[in-house]
């Protein structure tokens, strides 16, 4: 990991690690700044043991690997980060090759990923520039969770609880962004780049 670092320090590229509770908007955020920037931005295409939803392409939306290649690969040191959503689910997680190949064309990767997985990269990767975007308050999180509509009460109070333990855990981000206006954050967001990145 060594001479990532190394290109990270040598070459154009730059390694943007984007993290945040559910429901914060850091989805939106990404992809106003991919549509309305003439930054070099690349999205990382994470790896998955879960099978191809109907539409996705490998190495497109995914790269799906069988559960002893993941495994395998991971063992070998493949993997900046990893994880597995619940036990015996589905494993995802970021190639290290992904990363290293966009930052040695002298791209902006930019990996979407949550605390732990961030604090993977950080380690391997202590040029990475780290976002964490955070909700006004958790009560303003909770009115945007309620507003979407897609989760249960139940469903809401945990997401809630885990945003708190992420917010809390996320001191060691370089960059700690509120997003309570869009455009305001994104700007911020903008003006971080073009200061310390580019």
């Amino acid at each position: 990991m060594a001479e990532l670092n190394e290109r990270l320090t040598l070459k154009n590229g730059r390694v943007l690690v984007f993290s945040g509770p559910s429901g914060v908007g850091k989805g939106t955020l990404l992809k106003r700044l991919f549509d309305e920037t003439s930054f070099p931005l690349t999205m990382s295409v994470s790896a998955t043991t879960r099978a191809p939803r109907p539409g996705e392409i490998d190495g497109v939306h995914y790269h799906f690997l069988t559960r002893e290649d993941f495994l395998s690969r991971r063992e070998r040191g493949d993997f900046l980060e990893s994880f597995e959503v619940y036990a015996g689910g589905s494993l995802y997680g970021t190639l290290r090759e992904t990363v290293e190949q966009a930052v040695a064309r002298g791209e902006w990767i930019v990996l979407e990923i949550d605390v732990k997985g961030a604090k993977s990269v950080v380690e391997k990767i202590p040029d990475a520039f780290t976002f964490f975007i955070l909700p006004p308050t958790i009560d303003d999180l909770r009115k945007r969770l309620e507003t979407r509509g897609s989760e249960t009460a139940e469903e809401i109070t945990k997401r809630l609880a885990q945003a708190q333990f992420e917010i809390d855990a996320s001191g060691f981000y370089r960059y700690r962004v509120v997003n309570d206006k869009l455009d305001d954050a994104l700007a911020e967001i903008i003006d971080i780049l073009q200061r310390d990145v580019a």
